[in-house]
């Protein structure tokens, strides 16, 4: 069942200016609990899920909008566009990653049957459209959930994976000149929970740690430019990636140097997918503030 509001939370969607830090507020919901931002790659208009459905809105003006899902009955949070904006890939709800005509609503599947317990969680397009990234996680019978990084050709075909351990992985997605994939893992440390940024070559090799901290550190959006990284930090301790915590929107730039960019009550669905304007100059994120009684 998706997500809902709790008593007096309202949802909001937040467009950051990176350099200046300020924070611009286009759109508030106290009704649908909507998530995870995508920015279209003419740099108009926003995409966000809400309710097992999936919207767009204008960045500057405009009413919500429905996008037809093609009988698709619902959705998570798990959504790109395609490089020339004619496509929206989602992960559905029965574990599958499907193609979405945006123009009329026109369904393809694009995962394959990888055996009973195993779910498609859509992160990332790769620069030219060809190649998504996505995390399967894998249920064996006694209940052991594992999760690793796979790429796929979007038109369909074979699964790469990329990892194949027992760490747990997430937020698959790809660098901009497309020769790299991003991720968070617990693989950096012993701590059950903490997880850092990593990347891994596309081609395949070791992952490279990117950040070293005592917070949890998840989903890794690399600026268009390739030189910044911004993602969502969560407490010391945090297990997962769960709503309803005071969380760090962090960006890690060219140096390693880390900036906070902004603080927000929210976590999960505040910035789970590509974020970022195709300027590189401003990111849109969802905050879940809960009004004071």
């Amino acid at each position: 069942m998706p997500r809902q509001l709790r008593e007096g939370q309202r949802a909001e969607l937040h467009v950051i200016d990176v350099r200046s830090r300020q924070a611009a507020l286009r759109f508030s919901s106290t009704e649908l609990l909507f998530e995870a931002p995508n920015w279209s790659p003419d740099g108009h208009w926003l995409v966000i899920n809400g309710g097992g459905g999936l919207f767009r809105l204008g960045v500057d003006a405009g009413d919500l909008e429905s996008i037809d899902l093609g009988g698709i009955a619902t959705i998570n949070n798990d959504h790109v566009l395609s490089p020339d904006g004619e496509t929206v890939y989602v992960s559905s709800d029965d574990g599958h990653i499907y193609a979405v005509a945006l123009d009329n609503g026109g369904v393809r599947r694009v995962t394959n049957d990888n055996g009973q317990g195993f779910r498609h969680y859509l992160h990332g397009i790769s620069p030219d459209g060809e190649t998504l990234a996505y995390i399967g996680l894998q249920v064996d019978r006694a209940g052991q959930v594992t999760t690793n990084v796979y790429t796929i050709p979007s038109a369909g075909g074979a699964d790469v994976q990329l990892t194949d351990d027992a760490y747990p992985d997430d937020g698959a997605e790809f660098s901009p000149d497309g020769q790299w994939i991003y991720f968070n893992s617990e693989r950096g440390s012993a701590a059950k929970g903490h997880a850092q940024l990593f990347r891994i070559p596309v081609a395949g090799g070791e992952p490279t740690q990117l950040t070293h901290d005592e917070r949890v550190n998840w989903f890794p959006h690399p600026s268009p430019d390739g030189g910044s990284i911004a993602y969502v930090s969560f407490p010391p301790g945090t297990e997962g990636h769960p709503a309803d915590l005071d969380v760090i929107v962090r960006l890690r730039d060219e140096t390693g140097a880390i900036h906070d960019i902004a603080e927000v009550f929210g976590g999960q669905g505040t910035m789970n997918v590509p974020s970022w304007d195709p300027a590189g100059e401003r990111i849109a994120i969802v905050a879940y503030p809960i009004a004071s009684s």
